[in-house]
């Protein structure tokens, strides 16, 4: 998960835009199941561990430029016992490629991962956010969403 001090930073170099996080910087230590499709958790959605490796084995694909964890609203900085203490809530996947959405909605398992599905997102869409990495000629975005 993405060290406080270094979310911390971010936000302050980015006029506090979420960063769009790596899949190690969500899911990489973090055990907190509802912190992405709270709402699915315990209603069928899969472990955290395991969405984690089906999209790392994604981003390795030819066609997947990259990979990204789009942060929720939710997601905030608050102090426990004198320490600060970052809890992360992802709102979606988004995924750099050039498949078209019914593709990778088959692809991911929307139905597996509890997903309402996959949509297309423009460029400018992303603007809300910070640490977006650049997106090849003839790619597009698509995002993966609940609720």
């Amino acid at each position: 998960m993405i060290e406080i001090n270094k979310f911390k930073k971010t936000l302050e170099d980015n006029e506090e835009r979420f960063p769009l996080l790596t899949l190690d910087e969500f899911f990489k230590g973090n055990t907190e199941e509802d912190s992405i499709a709270p709402n699915q958790w315990e209603e069928g959605r899969p472990p955290l561990a395991e969405i984690w490796v089906m999209l790392q084995k994604i981003e390795l694909m030819p066609n997947i430029a990259w990979v990204r964890v789009a942060l929720h609203d939710d997601t905030q900085i608050e102090e426990n016992d004198e320490e600060e203490v970052l809890t992360l809530a992802g709102d979606s996947i988004i995924l750099c490629t050039n498949m078209q959405p019914s593709e990778l909605e088959k692809m991911v398992n929307c139905k597996w991962l509890c997903s309402d599905g996959v949509i297309e997102i423009e460029p400018s869409e992303l603007d809300i956010y910070s640490c977006i990495p650049s997106i090849p000629e003839d790619f597009k975005c698509l995002e993966i969403v609940w609720d």
